[in-house]
């Protein structure tokens, strides 16, 4: 074998191995957004049944007589749907419209539960804590990202603590009418309390003094005490 046909032979090789390599990138690329879409369409499935679950038991507790209904009656599936419906936002374009129906559906769920517990706290008495949260995907927004944290923090330590989330810009008359009703600013984030606006919580020591009312809930790990008391 010549030199020249020794070279035609080295690049015959290369350009297979670049080739080889070129549809094995492909293929895994391919292969792990197949598994990204699965695990959506997996988050997407168990979403609609946590609705139509959640809307089952509104009518419920709707019928059922205050002398039945407890602090602890409404579910704690708003908060499985939250995470939800984070990890989607993460992990799809703002404008998919995929994600903008489920956004809808959960907003409307949430106003549901708000709804309802404030009917359950005039009509029974049963004291509840609610906050309303306001925040935008539409551009970089890391005081959202830090709200949402601190957020998560407290109502993983107070599970009383109701947290209905909103994005501020979804094109839904629901939530447009909030937030004319409580005249919520384009100043994001925002934190209804007890009627009253907030725009500069961005500790966790100012959300506490802006909360009261968290000290009179019961913590997780109180909960998980006296649940380990009693067995």
């Amino acid at each position: 074998m010549n030199q020249e046909q020794f070279n035609w032979t080295k690049y015959i090789i290369a350009l297979l191995v670049t080739g080889l390599i070129f549809i094995g990138a492909i293929y895994l690329s391919n292969y792990f957004n197949e598994k990204k879409l699965e695990s959506v369409r997996e988050i997407e499935n168990r979403m609609a049944i946590d609705i139509l679950s959640s809307e089952t038991q509104f009518a419920l507790i709707n019928s059922s007589s205050c002398k039945l209904i407890t602090p602890n009656i409404l579910s704690s599936e708003l908060n499985d749907l939250a995470s939800r419906v984070s990890y989607m936002e993460q992990n799809r374009s703002q404008n998919d419209a995929e994600l903008l129906r489920l956004k809808k559906q959960y907003s409307l769920l949430q106003i549901k539960d708000f709804l309802l517990t404030e009917r359950i706290q005039a009509q029974c008495g049963i004291k509840t804590a609610s906050v309303l949260y306001f925040y935008s995907n539409l551009e970089a927004c890391p005081e959202c990202q830090k709200t949402a944290t601190i957020l998560t923090f407290l109502r993983e330590k107070y599970p009383g603590l109701r947290v209905y989330a909103f994005d501020y810009n979804l094109d839904l008359s629901a939530i447009r009418t909030i937030i004319s009703l409580n005249k919520i600013e384009n100043n994001l984030p925002a934190i209804v309390v007890d009627d009253e606006v907030f725009y500069s919580l961005d500790s966790l020591e100012s959300f506490e003094k802006a909360m009261p009312f968290l000290k009179t809930l019961k913590t997780a790990t109180t909960t998980a005490t006296t649940t380990t008391e009693k067995k």
